[in-house]
């Protein structure tokens, strides 16, 4: 199971909702909607949106860190993978 899948997981717990909107957030620059926006439809003030977007991108973090420190032989390895992915995907 990728991190991805993982993080997806969250949306089991009866919050399909929130997670389906917070995950157009996952990635910076994602998508055009605003934190203010994406508030008032899920009826919450935009700090707790904001909050819980940071949440999810931390938990991302640390899931994919995980599975790419299944295929690396040392942490800078890992470090070197994440640069690296980073780097190609911002082209």
């Amino acid at each position: 199971m990728t991190p991805l899948d993982q993080v997806l997981e969250f949306s089991d717990v009866g919050k399909e909702e929130l997670f389906n909107q917070l995950r157009t957030y996952l990635v910076d620059g994602a998508t055009e909607m605003s934190y203010a926006e994406g508030a008032r439809r899920l009826g919450l003030n935009e700090e707790a949106l904001r909050k819980a977007v940071q949440r999810l991108r931390k938990r991302y973090r640390e899931l994919f860190r995980l599975e790419i420190a299944h295929t690396a032989t040392s942490p800078a390895e890992v470090d070197d993978e994440l640069r690296h992915l980073q780097t190609v995907l911002r082209g």
